[in-house]
């Protein structure tokens, strides 16, 4: 499931990277997905949501294994 995830977030990392930011897996476990935000994304307002409603909607739909994606 790692890899699949992997390749999910290769698909979002260009428009994370275009605005600063970046993101990084920590761990895949039990379908929850533990990512870190890096750059610009780390006290960025919106990171919430954009965690939540951008990241977690896309691991969802390419890996349907993943139950929830936090931040760590």
């Amino acid at each position: 499931m790692r890899e699949k995830v992997e390749e999910a977030l290769a698909e979002i990392r260009p428009a994370l990277q275009a605005d600063g930011g970046d993101v990084e897996l920590v761990d895949v476990s039990q379908g929850v997905v533990k990512l870190k935000l890096k750059g610009a994304c780390v006290g960025c307002p919106v990171a919430t949501m954009t965690l939540k409603q951008g990241i977690e909607r896309l691991l969802k739909k390419r890996v349907p294994e993943v139950k929830e994606v936090v931040a760590v």
